[in-house]
């Protein structure tokens, strides 16, 4: 039977905190068994909590009733254990543990829950599928791993809120049940119960809230919002996330970004003990994708993209020459000191992935003997190769990768092969390396339904050069969006607003609104601009991705208590589950399948 906490059970630190300095202390410590060992006349229980273990140690001295006690102890039992802490004895020193050069010895124990055995070990060390895992994530989460991720989490939310705080902004929570409005992703919808047969939306973002508090006149907000996104999951995107979410008054995209570069470098010298430089460096989008293939670059190393179609529009080979002929380009990534490692065998199979992301094909030039072996050289004239290899300054030992076609395939093509190849031969520096991306096109053609639509959001500030060409021309609209990415994953997202009524209306139609459709979804905000709007631009910081990359973890799921699945399920209590069909009744819902 459990035993219970009484008033002299006073916990008087955490397991790990205990050293050499507090030896001959009287402690109380409570946590979890990580194992028992029984030698007979010398018991040692490793107790556990989220700050690590210390050893609990029984023997001759200890009270008989508390060693036998001690005995029936089983992994993840939940003990109250007081002691006094004294050194271990000689040899038995453990120099892996923070707490390896003591132990206490046990005055006084008590069980305060007894424990099933569970479906896997409570270790860092053990393998454990993930369906499993996240079946008991409850159990998953005493793993020290993951308690130190959650760990981390709550310190960048603890320097975030204190260095926003420090620099004037306010928090202002915005609603969870907002209206539906397009942002990119289908909504979560809500069903009202008293406005039957009408909807809410989780929101993708608090957008129109924030641009809306800068119309009140609070300058600087900030808000770790919870965000929602009915789309498909993959390893750095959960439907639920939590943003570091700002907009500020009376600025430009410098003061933007420059407030969030004093942001990201408190944070990493902080959390981390890293010195990031300032200023970041910025890329244009154009520049980011004519070098890297990319709109998120990795720059912790080259391989950059080159352009030779100058060099090979009037050869023979009709791939190269008829790429260029038709508008396209013909454009390549060398592989320097890749030849030993990137074989034939290994070339086919990069060919093939180039096939399955939209590539026709996959030219190479892999140079290991005398001569280089070429997959087009049949079709080149005298002295075209050389001319080929002198730009890429490829040689000895290197390998050229080749992609001809439209600049939307060869670019995003070799981006992803420039990746893939540099992960494939460890080519990946260690250490963390921010970006900004500036002058994103305002619109991107939308090739299923014909029509231009907004990149980011239609409340982006087109550049003042790019206003003339909004209708006559909108692939030359470049917008005053910037994104901030780390090491090939974007963390953050923003850009100045429209505050001008009457530009606003114009990108709406742009975008193929129709007035009454304007007026439904944003006319509240349209109305809100009539009665002076400042200027104010803000951004957008996905906190779980930060923390993923702080931590060193490979997927969301590692920074996040509770994450949901590939299909958007939560495995530990099997959400999302059928309504009861009472409550369905009184929101006015009927199922299609029970129609049919």
């Amino acid at each position: 039977m459990a035993e219970l906490l009484t008033k002299t059970d006073k916990r008087t630190c955490y397991c790990a905190e205990l050293s050499r300095a507090n030896l001959g202390q009287t402690v109380c410590v409570m946590g979890w068994a990580q194992r028992q060992r029984d030698l007979g006349q010398l018991i040692f229980i490793d107790l556990r909590d989220r700050t690590g273990i210390v050893q609990l140690a029984f023997d001759d001295a200890t009270d008989r009733a508390v060693f036998e006690k001690a005995f029936t102890v089983r992994a993840e039992f939940v003990l109250c254990a007081h002691g006094v802490v004294r050194a271990r004895g000689e040899g038995a020193v453990n120099p892996n543990l923070p707490t390896g050069e003591i132990e206490i010895a046990v005055t006084e124990l008590k069980i305060l829950s007894a424990a099933q055995t569970p479906p896997f070990e409570i270790s860092d060390s053990v393998k454990v599928g993930e369906n499993i895992a996240l079946k008991y994530r409850y159990l998953d989460l005493r793993r020290p791993s993951l308690q130190r991720n959650m760990l981390m989490r709550q310190e960048i939310a603890r320097v975030t809120r204190e260095y926003y705080y420090e620099n004037g902004f306010i928090e202002i929570e915005t609603p969870m049940m907002v209206k539906p409005t397009p942002e990119g992703a289908r909504d979560y919808i809500v069903p009202s119960r008293i406005h039957n047969g009408s909807f809410y939306a989780l929101p993708q973002s608090p957008q129109i809230y924030k641009q809306l508090l800068m119309l009140s006149g609070f300058d600087r907000y900030i808000q770790l919002a919870r965000c929602f996104r009915d789309e498909d999951l993959r390893a750095d995107r959960q439907p639920e996330f939590t943003q570091i979410d700002l907009e500020m008054s009376f600025v430009t995209e410098d003061d933007v970004m420059e407030m969030n570069e004093g942001y990201v470098a408190r944070l990493f010298k902080e959390v981390l003990g890293v010195e990031i430089a300032l200023p970041l460096p910025r890329l244009t989008f154009r520049d980011a994708m004519e070098r890297y293939g990319s709109d998120k670059p990795d720059t912790r190393f080259g391989m950059e993209i080159q352009n030779i179609s100058d060099l090979v529009e009037n050869s023979g080979f009709a791939v190269f020459s008829g790429a260029v002929k038709d508008g396209g380009s013909v454009r390549a990534i060398v592989v320097k000191d890749g030849a030993a490692k990137l074989t034939r065998k290994e070339i086919d199979k990069l060919t093939e992935h180039a096939r399955g992301i939209g590539a026709k094909g996959l030219a190479y030039v892999r140079w290991v003997d005398e001569a280089p072996a070429c997959s087009f050289a049949k079709f080149m004239a005298e002295g075209e190769l050389e001319n080929i290899l002198a730009r890429l300054d490829c040689k000895k030992g290197d390998v050229a990768l080749i992609v001809a076609d439209k600049d939307k395939v060869t670019l995003p093509v070799l981006g992803a092969l420039r990746l893939k190849v540099g992960k494939q031969l460890d080519m990946i520096p260690e250490g963390y390396n921010f970006l900004w991306i500036t002058e994103f096109p305002f619109f991107e053609w939308d090739e299923e339904s014909q029509t231009w639509a907004a990149m980011h959001h239609p409340f982006t500030m087109p550049l003042d050069e790019c206003l003339e060409y909004i209708d006559t021309d909108p692939g030359k609209v470049r917008a005053k969006a910037y994104d901030l990415v780390l090491n090939g994953v974007e963390i953050s997202s923003g850009s100045i607003r429209i505050t001008d009524v009457e530009l606003q209306q114009r990108m709406f139609r742009r975008l193929g609104l129709s007035e009454e459709e304007i007026d439904r979804k944003f006319g509240f905000l349209v109305d809100a601009y009539r009665y002076g709007a400042p200027p104010h631009g803000g951004a957008a910081l996905g906190l779980d991705r930060l923390a993923m990359i702080m931590c060193g973890a490979d997927s969301l799921r590692d920074v996040v208590a509770f994450p949901k699945v590939q299909n958007a399920s939560e495995l530990m209590s099997g959400c999302p589950a059928p309504a009861d069909p009472k409550a369905l009744g009184e929101l006015g819902i009927k199922l299609a399948e029970e129609e049919k």
